[in-house]
């Protein structure tokens, strides 16, 4: 749909518009009693969530490219279906495409607009394209549905349309906006085996009963289903997140120096995010059978008034 069909099905008067930026992207901004949030087709790119009163949830780097077939730098990017760069797997040899899939680079579909109470409902979704299709993935369909209000519900499912089975990860990369990075606490994951990609993949394990971080940072949580709160004292606030069908949480932040490298990041981005993502990669990434789907959902909540003091 072209701009003026978007704005002629799905607005909300008063609560749903859409616009289009100078490069071409379209995107849709709500602003309703409980929240004001933006979204791109692109990549089904949630870049803004902020409940009524509160600061905005979500960093997003004041250097992100907001172009064709370029990734957001914040947000919430869909990853799909593989996480960082792709290596072989028991059903595909190839290791070709995208950091992170194509997923977040593609143009989703809008299909669905609704109000109930104070939450705006979209449902957006992504079928096979000939990008897709020439990286091996031509018979599935993503379901994206977000749920926007005084809390954030997000539900990307998967289903495989094909008559062999469906590999993929998935993640939704949540970049969290923090106060300070070396101030904040991140607690839920105690005793929880990880990958620590700064140091060649070892698996190790959280013993500290909080995690602080104190450097680079790029760990898969792996097997964990648990609920994550990320405490923010120079924010006074204390951000939960809460998932079900994912059985990875991923902890990143690039720090100084592998900031320096990325061009979409300003040198002081590192410090005003940290990235704790619902997700399932390496160990527990997804096979799905033929007709089979499978959904991941993370429930993010903003409280104010659950600040612990500092260890």
């Amino acid at each position: 749909m072209d701009l003026n069909a978007l704005a002629q099905h799905f607005s909300i008067p008063g609560i749903l518009s859409f616009s289009q930026t100078e490069h071409g992207l379209r995107r849709a901004s709500i602003s309703s009693p409980a929240c004001s949030a933006e979204i791109y087709l692109q990549g089904a790119h949630l870049t803004q969530w902020q409940p009524k009163g509160a600061k905005p949830v979500f960093f997003l780097s004041e250097r992100s490219q907001f172009e064709s077939g370029k990734a957001i730098r914040g947000g919430v990017p869909i990853i799909f279906p593989w996480f960082g760069n792709r290596t072989p797997t028991a059903l595909s040899q190839r290791s070709d495409g995208p950091s992170h899939g194509f997923a977040r680079t593609e143009e989703w579909t809008l299909a669905f607009a609704a109000l109930a109470g104070d939450e705006v409902h979209l449902t957006l979704t992504l079928d096979p394209s000939e990008t897709s299709r020439s990286l091996g993935y031509d018979q599935f369909q993503l379901v994206y549905q977000l749920s926007l209000g005084a809390e954030l519900r997000l539900r990307l499912t998967v289903r495989n349309l094909s008559s062999e089975p469906l590999w993929f990860e998935d993640a939704l990369h949540t970049y969290f906006a923090v106060g300070d990075a070396r101030e904040i606490a991140i607690h839920g994951l105690a005793g929880t085996r990880y990958l620590d990609k700064t140091d060649h993949f070892k698996v190790k394990v959280q013993d500290e009963p909080v995690l602080r971080l104190t450097g680079r940072t790029d760990r898969p949580y792996l097997d964990t289903v648990a609920a994550v709160d990320l405490e923010d004292p120079l924010y006074a606030r204390r951000i939960h997140v809460e998932k079900s069908g994912s059985r990875t949480t991923v902890v990143w932040n690039p720090w100084a120096a592998s900031a320096a490298q990325l061009p979409d990041l300003t040198p002081e981005g590192w410090l005003q995010m940290a990235c704790v993502e619902t997700a399932n990669v390496a160990a527990d990434a997804i096979t799905l059978a033929p007709g089979e789907q499978h959904t991941t959902e993370a429930r993010i909540l903003v409280r104010s008034d659950a600040i612990r003091q500092p260890c």
